[in-house]
């Protein structure tokens, strides 16, 4: 019988009650008893929706209440000094917290031992996706023990309930491949002492009835370091000898194996997990490769995007697997954990009619995989209703004579390569600036946004269920955007930035500004710990109709003398950050979004803004994980960039921000961006992400981050004065800049007004130093 699986689901909930539990929690309103409470009935109605959908295979232990990756490495005892862990016994939620937030000295903090200045661990993409997982750091030091037994614990909670799940486990490949040491130790040298501790894990979980055991190692389609290969075939026997009668299912996702195809087809697993959304063309090469005797688990309905499943194609690679042999050992399921897509559905009241019905979300992708897993074993008629309504839905998607613009087309196919650069090199361009702008040496700003307060976000919900008139909201707007002016002013910041009040998300305010977008109203997903978002759906052809910043960016501008920055988010952002039409190229849809930000760049310099920053967050987020396929998508990505940014005079300064990303094998793209200025996240990674910069000479100015926004304390005008001398090393002072890590609107008042002070006084201290 094929089975229906699933991979992992969504963890937030449906109405965000994590994050609810978490920042009350973290507010000190919440006990710690109160938020597990909150979790196991998240738990609970997860396991109930899966199972009600005809999901044989339900996944436990996918749940986490900030990452999985941290959980993981906190469950083996894997925690540097000086987070109050003493090296025995299971490590404390405020432990866990702190690395992941940093410390704030509170009294459940210092109750567990963890010094007031703990910064959090540094955090970055899951692969190609916008989930952030915490870095593990790891050292030759550590002793790796099954200290807290999450997977045993999930399977019996839901043993308890009547539901024998199929616990997930992080394999120990890709999470000592995700992970950072510390003393000179590659990260695989620490196999042998990690795996003992997955041993006890599978051991235990054997013990406790567990049946099948998702092993995911994502890591197995990237390209392999040096030994990687052997350090696989080294796990996996241990794994298979510490429980021989547990079925294990090795899962990969995000991409095709290829070359690692003949080794995981030969590590002793019971099952392999392959991504047939990413990687359709892989299926022939699995069904040469993988025994006969394995079981086989097709991704074919797609985790990562919003659109329904065209289930006759899918059936056609299921029937395929079943023709090579694989009949009676097929399993049904996402191309990954639906954790990157919204719940349901079923609360989207005002979607276009004709679009919501293109759309499954993870309930609905749970019905998908349980049909598709029928149709395999009682032939498509017994699910004739479903296939019949997978096919009226594309085939009103392929009539649909919305998606396309006839005159935007016309636009891009007259594009031409001078409208893609400057009119002149960096240098003339940084004197012409320089004339304009007046700045100090090390000049301050910020990336963007202040804090998103409890009045903010009452204003926009009142403006929204028509309480409060739109003129009466601009004129709060306008107070909120001249006190944010009049401060940075009378703490001495040195470019100004209007606040972003007015936004509800850095991709949202310009899709609703955009033709060719849909918003949902409950399609939120996890970024990372409490911080969700609701990703924008691309489905028709994106233009400009009118100007969408300048009016917030003109008013800010002219209550002060010193240089305003105009704030706009890049068009490879605003596509990796949506949920996007899969009908024409990724390439064509970020070029059309490139021409809309392309206008509003030249019509903020025509109202006088000297400084626009285009934020492109999710430049590397977009970077193939193969190197042989990045060259192309580097190409388009700069090209789009650079199209967007290149409409304007030379005295007009050019900014770009980046944040959470690995930049050594990209560097030589983002200098073709010829951004004259780029800031980056280095906060939390100690400047280590600047080593990019001291092998390759970057010809324009930086800005790296000297204050990781993500975390609650407050950093002392000498931590960030250290950080930025740091900087100084690899970067000319003429050409640095000093700035937080990223927007502050998750952060409070409390914290930005003094930490942005401390930041005024680390640049005058070290212009001081150069007197």
């Amino acid at each position: 019988m094929t089975i229906a699986a699933n991979l992992g689901y969504p963890r937030i909930g449906p109405k965000r009650e994590l994050k609810t539990a978490l920042e009350a929690f973290w507010a000190g309103k919440l006990g710690e008893a109160e938020l597990q409470s909150t979790a196991a009935a998240l738990r609970a109605g997860a396991r109930a929706v899966q199972q009600g959908s005809g999901i044989s295979h339900v996944p436990s232990a996918d749940f986490a209440l900030y990452d999985h990756v941290l959980e993981t490495v906190c469950a083996f005892g894997l925690v540097p000094p000086g987070y109050g862990w003493s090296g025995e016994g299971p490590v404390s939620l405020a432990t866990m917290f702190a690395l992941a937030r940093g410390a704030r000295g509170r009294a459940a903090e210092r109750a567990a031992g963890i010094p007031g200045d703990a910064v959090a661990l540094e955090m970055t993409k899951w692969f190609d996706t916008n989930y952030h997982y915490v870095v593990p750091r790891l050292s030759a030091a550590m002793r790796p023990r099954l200290l807290d037994d999450r997977w045993t614990r999930a399977l019996r909670e839901g043993l308890q309930h009547g539901t024998r799940t199929r616990p997930v486990l992080l394999g120990p490949i890709s999470l000592l491949l995700l992970s950072k040491t510390e003393d000179g130790t590659r990260p695989l040298d620490l196999l042998p002492a990690m795996l003992p501790a997955y041993a006890d894990a599978l051991r235990f979980l054997a013990e406790a009835g567990a049946v099948w055991v998702q092993v995911d190692e994502p890591c197995l389609v990237t390209d392999l370091p040096s030994g990687a290969e052997d350090a696989y075939r080294t796990a996996f026997r241990a794994l298979a000898e510490a429980a021989p009668g547990l079925n294990l299912l090795l899962t990969t996702y995000f991409e095709g194996l290829r070359d690692n195809l003949q080794l995981a087809a030969s590590l002793p697993v019971a099952g392999l997990h392959v991504d047939l959304v990413r990687a359709p063309g892989q299926l022939p090469a699995v069904l040469e490769a993988l025994p006969r005797d394995r079981w086989l688990s097709l991704g074919v309905v797609d985790g990562r995007n919003v659109w329904r499943t065209d289930l006759r194609a899918a059936l056609a690679q299921l029937r395929a697997a079943e023709a090579a042999g694989f009949g009676k050992r097929l399993m049904v399921a996402p191309s990954c954990s639906l954790l990157h897509v919204p719940h349901s559905l079923a609360m989207e009241t005002a979607l276009d009619p004709a679009l919501k019905r293109r759309l499954a979300f993870a309930n609905e992708k749970l019905k998908e995989v349980a049909v598709l897993a029928r149709a395999v074993d009682e032939a498509e008629k017994a699910v004739a209703a479903a296939f019949e309504e997978s096919d009226r839905a594309l085939a009103e998607a392929r009539a649909d004579e919305r998606l396309h613009d006839a005159g935007l087309a016309a636009r891009l196919a007259a594009v031409a390569p001078e409208m893609e650069r400057r009119t002149s090199s960096y240098p003339t361009r940084a004197a012409a600036q320089a004339a304009r702008l007046g700045l100090p040496e090390l000049p301050v700003t910020s990336i963007g946004s202040w804090p998103q307060t409890a009045e903010v976000r009452s204003l926009r919900a009142r403006l929204a269920r028509g309480e409060l008139d739109k003129a009466s909201y601009d004129a709060e707007m306008e107070r909120m955007i001249a006190e944010a002016v009049r401060w940075q002013e009378e703490i001495g910041v040195d470019v100004l930035v209007h606040g972003e009040f007015e936004r509800n998300d850095m991709v949202k305010y310009f899709g609703e500004q955009l033709a060719g977008y849909a918003f949902t109203k409950h399609g939120w997903v996890q970024s990372y710990g409490s911080r969700c978002v609701a990703p924008p759906i691309i489905w028709a052809d994106v233009s400009r109709p009118k100007p969408m910043t300048v009016r917030w960016s003109a008013y800010a501008q002219s209550l002060t003398d010193k240089p305003m920055k105009g704030m706009l988010t890049g068009p490879v952002t605003m596509l990796q950050w949506s949920f996007v039409r899969t009908d024409i190229p990724r390439e064509t849809v970020c070029r059309q979004i490139a021409l809309a930000i392309r206008d509003e760049v030249a019509d903020l310099e025509a109202a006088g803004i000297p400084i626009v920053q285009i934020d492109e967050p999710a430049f590397r987020e977009g970077l193939p994980l193969r190197k042989a396929d990045r060259d192309d998508y580097l190409r388009w990505a700069v090209a789009c960039f650079r199209l967007s940014a290149s409409p304007v005079r030379d005295e007009t300064q050019i900014h770009t921000h980046m944040c959470y990303s690995e930049f050594n094998d990209i560097i030589e793209s983002i200098a073709a961006m010829d951004a004259d200025v780029i800031s980056i996240e280095t906060a939390r990674s100690n400047m280590e992400l600047l080593d990019a910069f001291a092998v390759f000479d970057y010809p324009n100015e930086i800005g790296p981050g000297v204050w990781d926004i993500h975390s609650p304390r407050v950093p002392s005008a000498e931590e960030m004065a250290r950080l930025a001398a740091r900087a100084a090393e690899r970067i000319p002072r003429r050409r640095l800049w000093l700035n937080p890590d990223c927007g502050c609107k998750t952060c409070g008042w409390a914290e930005v007004k003094p930490a942005m002070a401390n930041l005024v006084a680390a640049a005058r201290q070290l212009r001081a130093r150069a007197v």
